[in-house]
């Protein structure tokens, strides 16, 4: 997978994770577990993709 192909997957997934992390947090009772985990994985996401784009 090119490198650009990367960022690109990883973006559409930070945008999917973005799309639960608001589905759970409109919920009456949100799970904070859930929004937790969430939330850590688009960190991780932003992360790699910052670590990529400073490679260049």
């Amino acid at each position: 997978m090119s490198e650009n192909n990367r960022i690109n997957s990883l973006k559409q997934r930070k945008q999917y994770l973005d799309l639960k992390i608001t589905d759970e947090e409109k919920r009456p009772h949100p799970d904070e577990l859930i929004l937790h985990k969430l939330k850590a994985q688009k960190l991780l996401i932003n992360d790699e993709i910052a670590a990529m784009a400073d490679a260049h």
